[in-house]
């Protein structure tokens, strides 16, 4: 299976909590390189799911985002300091029999530092909720880089089978354009009134139909058909090898061309550049 690094993928999570949402898009890149975006309460997770991305993706340009909602009604239980409330109400009291107006509201004392605390929430249960939550989100990001990997790859499977034709085409066109040239120039040393011996002429011939052989161009690009076909089917992280291929597609492509003689040749070798570079595109987004 081969893997695109064009994906997406969104996980909400909701708990008594509250809810959290998780999205991760991936685009092609050279090399593996993620981007976070979390809560400041959450930011010690990144280590851990950068290490996740690590053992799960070989390339691709990684953004990872953490929306996170809390759940005011899941507040803990609200505590009170009663015996700190007394001496400050009493603190208070004293000073006002002294003759000073001290005015002391309630909610000035039950703001007073210690006298009212709540219960801590449990942030490690939240955090392996959020990294269950993430976990999921990977997953579904995989699967959907696998479906455009397969979708590419039946692409590229087209373009080959194109590939294939056109050499065929060119191999069985050969002899005719070969015999095609030979009547040419025969035709124009006569139409110039010079003759050659007939061995001379054949000379000739051999050399021109040497210099403009493509047969092994031809066989190499078969060969490099079969290449690419084997590196789709093992599958994996084939990018490079596979972008490898194309330069080798490429050189082929360009010496089929500058061997060229007839417009059916040429025509074909330029169909065989735009099938190159149509496959050289898709494989820029397999991992």
């Amino acid at each position: 299976m081969i893997y695109s690094m064009t994906a997406f993928a969104r996980i909400e999570h909701k708990a008594q909590w509250g809810n959290a949402v998780w999205e991760i898009r991936s685009v092609n890149q050279r090399y593996l390189e993620s981007y976070f975006r979390l809560p400041e309460q959450f930011r010690s997770l990144e280590p851990l799911l950068r290490e996740r991305f690590r053992k799960s993706l070989q390339r691709g340009k990684v953004e990872c985002s953490l929306r996170f909602t809390a759940n005011d009604a899941a507040v803990g239980k609200v505590t009170l300091n009663e015996s700190l409330a007394r001496q400050l109400m009493e603190a208070a009291d004293w000073v006002q029999s002294h003759g000073q107006s001290t005015g002391v509201n309630p909610f000035d004392v039950l703001r007073w530092p210690g006298v009212i605390s709540a219960e801590e929430t449990d942030m490690d249960a939240i955090q392996g909720e959020l990294l269950g939550a993430f976990d999921k989100s990977l997953e579904e990001l995989l699967r959907s880089r696998a479906a455009e990997g397969d979708n590419l790859r039946a692409l590229i499977e087209q373009r080959l089978d194109a590939i294939e034709g056109e050499v065929s085409t060119i191999r069985g066109a050969m002899p005719a354009v070969l015999e095609w040239q030979r009547e040419r120039i025969s035709n124009k040393f006569e139409e110039a009134k010079i003759e050659l011996e007939a061995s001379r002429f054949e000379q000739e011939m051999i050399l021109l139909a040497q210099r403009l052989d493509v047969a092994e161009e031809l066989d190499r690009l078969n060969s490099h058909i079969s290449e690419t076909r084997k590196i789709l089917h093992k599958g994996g992280a084939c990018g490079r090898r596979l972008d490898f291929m194309m330069q080798e597609f490429n050189r082929e492509s360009n010496t089929l061309a500058s061997k060229s003689i007839n417009a059916d040749i040429t025509q074909s070798a330029v169909e065989l550049k735009v099938l190159i570079e149509q496959m050289r595109e898709q494989i820029q987004n397999i991992e």
